[in-house]
Formats: C-alpha cells, sequence, structure tokens
C-alpha cells in the first residue's frame, strides 16, 4: 500500500507513535509519506519507503495567523494525486482530520482518497472538547473512513463529548525491540548516583497535566526515608517551576534534568522506580516504555493508566494527587531489591505479551484493508 501520514513531528506521544508506525509499516514493505511542517523527530535514519513532504505555509501581511489547515490540506491533495496513495493515516484530529476531508474535496473525480484518522488524547479532552473546535472535530471524525483511538477511555471520552456517528476502534500505542534491547547508560548512573543510590526517573513534555510538580513532592518525600536521586527526562512550561521547587525544598543536588533527549531508553533503563503522577493520560506511552525497559512504575489511576498498568505486578497505582501514597509505594519497591527486579520482569513481559509492534501494527493493516474494501 501507499500511504499519507500527517502528524505533529514533535516529541509528543501522537508524533512518536505516527513516525513509529510509519517506520514499521515501511519495513513491512509499504510506501509511506509524511506530509508535515517539519521532519519528525522520531525518524532519525534513513529508512527505506519512507518519504518526506514539507508544508510550507505562506506568510502574508493579511494573514495575523498563518493559515496551516489550508496549506496542509493542499499539500495532501498534492501529494495524493501525484503519488497515487491509498490513503492517508492522519494522527491528532485537529487539524488534521479536517485538512484531510478538505483533500478528499477537492479530489473528487480525480482520485478517491480514504482517510483513517487516530485520536490521541487532548485533541479529544482538551482542544477538541472546546467549544471554538467541537463541531469541526465532530465533523473531523465523521467524515473520516475509519477511526481509531489509543485507549478505550480515550474511546468513551470521545463518544461522550462528541456524540460521533462513526464506529471508534481501539488500537493501542506499541513499543518495538529497542526498549526490550538498551543497555543501561552507566555513565549517567555513576554521574548521578556515585554511591550507587536509587533513581526515581520521570519523562513527559513537561505540561501542567503531566504534575511534574508532584514528581518533584514525591521524590522528596521518599528521600526523607532513602538516599534517592531524581532524573527528570523532557522540557515544556512547568521546567522553571519544577526547579524553583526543587530549590526549596532542599532536594535540588538530588533532581537532574536532563531535558529532551533522542535516546531515552538507556536513560530510563538505569531506574529504579518510574514516577507517572499524571492528572490525565489518555494512553501513558512514556510508562509503557519504561516497563518495556525493565523499570516498574508508580503512575496515578488518570485515563488510560489502567489499561497498561497491572497494579501490584507491573509497579502500583494511585489516586491523582495522593503523593504520600505514591511515595509510600515507591519506597515498598526500593527497600526490597528482589520485589523491584520481580516488578521489572513482570513489567517488561506485559509490555512485549500486550503492546509490542508485531501485534499492534498488524491491527492498523486490517484497518488498512478494510477501508479500502469499503467494508467499515
Amino acid at each position: 500500500m501507499k500511504i499519507g501520514i500527517s502528524c505533529y513531528p514533535t516529541y509528543g506521544g501522537s508524533g512518536v507513535v505516527a513516525t513509529e508506525l510509519g517506520i514499521h509499516l515501511a519495513r513491512r514493505g509499504h510506501e509511506v509519506h509524511f506530509i508535515t511542517y517539519a521532519w519528525p523527530s522520531r525518524l532519525k535514519d534513513y529508512v527505506e519507503n519512507i518519504y518526506f513532504h514539507e508544508v510550507k505555509v505562506p506568510e502574508y501581511p493579511l494573514f495575523e495567523y498563518p493559515p496551516y489547515a489550508l496549506a496542509l490540506a493542499t499539500k495532501m491533495a498534492d501529494i495524493a494525486l501525484n503519488e497515487r496513495l491509498d490513503l492517508i493515516h492522519v494522527h491528532y484530529a485537529i487539524p488534521h482530520a479536517a485538512s484531510a476531508y478538505l483533500a478528499k474535496c477537492m479530489l473528487e473525480g480525480q482520485w478517491n482518497l480514504k482517510i483513517v484518522t487516530t485520536l490521541h488524547g487532548t485533541d479529544i479532552t482538551l482542544v477538541g472538547a472546546d467549544p471554538s473546535f467541537l463541531r469541526i472535530t465532530r465533523f473531523g471524525i465523521d467524515q473520516s473512513d475509519a477511526v481509531t483511538a489509543v485507549s478505550r477511555y480515550l474511546q468513551q471520552r470521545t463518544e461522550e463529548t462528541f456524540h460521533p456517528r462513526k464506529t471508534i476502534q481501539v488500537i493501542y500505542n506499541f513499543i518495538d525491540d529497542r526498549p526490550l534491547q538498551a543497555q543501561p547508560c552507566e555513565a549517567m548512573r555513576r554521574r548521578v548516583a556515585p554511591s550507587g543510590e536509587p533513581i526515581l526517573i520521570h519523562l513527559s513534555n513537561f505540561r501542567p497535566v503531566k504534575r511534574v510538580l508532584d514528581v518533584v513532592r514525591i521524590a522528596h518525600l521518599v528521600s526523607r526515608r532513602l538516599p534517592v536521586q531524581l532524573i527528570l527526562i523532557g522540557d515544556g512550561p512547568e521546567r522553571p517551576r519544577a526547579e524553583a521547587l526543587a530549590r526549596e525544598l532542599g532536594f535540588a543536588d538530588r533532581v537532574t534534568f536532563l531535558g529532551k533527549q533522542e535516546d531515552v531508553y538507556p536513560l530510563l533503563a538505569i531506574g529504579d522506580v518510574f514516577l507517572m503522577p499524571s492528572k490525565q493520560e489518555s494512553f501513558g506511552l512514556a510508562a509503557l516504555e519504561a516497563m518495556a525497559c525493565g523499570v516498574p512504575c508508580v503512575t496515578s489511576n488518570a485515563g488510560g493508566l489502567p489499561e497498561i498498568m497491572v497494579d501490584g505486578k507491573t509497579g502500583f497505582m494511585a489516586p491523582i494527587g495522593n503523593l504520600e501514597l505514591m511515595a509510600q509505594r515507591a519506597m515498598e519497591i526500593l527497600k526490597v531489591p528482589e520485589l523491584r527486579d520481580k516488578m521489572g520482569r513482570w513489567a517488561r513481559d506485559h509490555a512485549v505479551q500486550h503492546f509490542h509492534e508485531r501485534k499492534v501494527v498488524p491491527r492498523y493493516l486490517d484497518v488498512y484493508r478494510q477501508v479500502m474494501k469499503g467494508s467499515l
């Protein structure tokens, strides 16, 4: 098949999943065309069968805001026609689903373009639910030939918020062999924990919903009982506040902010416990990646996290905002190395058994084939 993919080419979960899906489709022999405004951040090396088409937005004094959605639709139509794409798979509803439908309309009578839309989270729970975007989000969903969501939680939220006519299938996010094979970054471990201290670790885009300040507070609570170190991977609007909080708590010498990192798996693999106290998670890709690296997780019970975690086996869950319980659960894991190792093995096995790309990518291919047959 010839497949177009449009996404936000950033460090966020939707862009990561879209890019990884494109890579694995290409490795299976399909031709993949990324259509977006920048090179996808996860597409580091040349991959056979992958092509990139940059969307450029003209700048005119008349436009107070660059019309990206229109430029994207035009580029989608051009590439679909010129490359004879079988379908376009758009990730994140706003504006990609609407742009794809506009491209489809432009090609009417010339090319029958199919549209698959994957919903990832804030495109539904935050952006799409805003009154300014609710109607266009619902329209984009209903005009798609197939729609998927990354968790049952997100499927339910979409149905409750938008009451779409289109059936929404659940296809989980996935990992491949790379986190399973990742070798721990021993140089970082020695630098951060020279005396072998336990390491708590966190990875996110540092938006408020990730509750990064809670990560610092949980680690501080644990540090009163155990000499832990905290590593935070990522960057975003909450980083300055998290750095300030660490200083206020007198804890800054035990906290390492690494910023955005290209290869996170060797860093995750040095963690003893992964912390994710999020207020909202439509799936929780970072937690899954940590599990695949053999790291037990302590998370909130927000959104789709209960669909990834097995409480008491792959780690522990706690109610959102219950920092004392999260700290207690982290200490339970850290105090008993045998429990930490057992949970790490369970976490890795669970990730492989339920979320490996060998199980997930074929489900997307089934959706594509059904769309091409018109059977959805």
